[in-house]
């Protein structure tokens, strides 16, 4: 009998523990997770992400003093009750688009700050499917279909680990993570012979770097539990995603949409002025708001 051949991912890991250090004093209390884009917390964006991809049971990955973040997408019995005696159906309707049955969201503890790789193995217990993908929440894109569904219908084609891939200026690549890769071969798909972290412009084996989506096998978690700590005493997940190379298909996906950094001020502010523009309410104001600060 022909064992299984997983098509769908249907659990994501969304590392949350990170202190925020960029973008304080605002971030001292408040999770840098649920500073807004608008009137949404950046966290919710990747979650609303990862449910257009299909995807059913979400894992936070957390630490002390981030249970804002849980409790965003709690129930909240008092207010919706408060919105149903008022006729708010506006309002009823952005919770319902939150809120998640028993059991689809779980949160464990990251207890000490070692690193993204660390944050993940974190959550190995949780995850039996043999495929399954990490979101990083600062990065949040916008695009007609979401980067996690793109990538998980390349993988519902072409099984395999994957790395949502953008290209950057030169001068920027020593920012990211940079890909070795065939160029000839599908976007969608480039197998990766190669991650250089962090490299100098002339080092760079491309200008394509990674970025905070993935598509992971369950394997990595024993990669992740050798990987030594590398820059900065962390265990870094590049490292175990190097070591993947070889093991299993390893592809970048060069994703369609526009990425914002937002765990720094300009990505922020860059973010809700993006989406403001799309949002038909305000985007006229926003753009006489604009103009007088001379941007049109």
């Amino acid at each position: 009998m022909q064992p299984k051949i997983q098509t769908k991912i249907r659990k994501a890991i969304f590392p949350v523990a990170g202190m925020g250090t960029r973008l304080l004093p605002q971030t001292k209390v408040v999770p840098k997770e649920m500073l807004p884009i608008l009137d949404k917390p950046i966290i919710q964006y990747a979650v609303e992400e990862a449910i257009e991809a299909g995807i059913e049971e979400f894992i936070f990955v957390s630490s002390k003093g981030k249970n804002a973040i849980e409790d965003h997408f709690d129930a909240h019995p008092e207010l919706v009750s408060m919105l149903q005696n008022r006729s708010k159906v506006k309002e009823l309707k952005i919770l319902e688009d939150i809120s998640f049955t028993p059991g689809q969201v779980a949160v464990v503890r990251q207890p000490y700050p070692l690193g993204l790789g660390h944050a993940v193995w974190c959550a190995r217990h949780l995850i039996d499917d043999d495929y399954f993908a990490v979101l990083l929440p600062d990065d949040v894109i916008m695009n007609k279909i979401s980067c996690l569904a793109q990538m998980s219908s390349a993988f519902a084609e072409k099984q395999g680990a994957y790395a949502a891939i953008m290209e950057v200026a030169p001068s920027q690549i020593h920012l990211y993570g940079a890909i070795a890769t065939d160029l000839s071969q599908d976007k969608k798909s480039l197998p990766i012979a190669n991650i250089v972290e962090k490299p100098k412009k002339e080092e760079a084996p491309s200008n394509l770097a990674v970025i905070g989506r993935y598509i992971l096998p369950k394997s990595i978690f024993g990669i992740l539990e050798q990987t030594p700590k590398g820059a900065g005493g962390e265990i870094q997940l590049t490292d175990a995603l190097k070591a993947l190379i070889g093991r299993v298909p390893f592809y970048g996906h060069v994703f369609e949409g526009a990425r914002f950094d937002c765990g720094t001020k300009l990505g922020l502010v860059e973010a809700n002025i993006a989406f403001g523009l799309q949002q038909d309410d305000i985007k006229d104001d926003l753009k006489k708001i604009l103009k007088q600060y001379g941007a049109f």
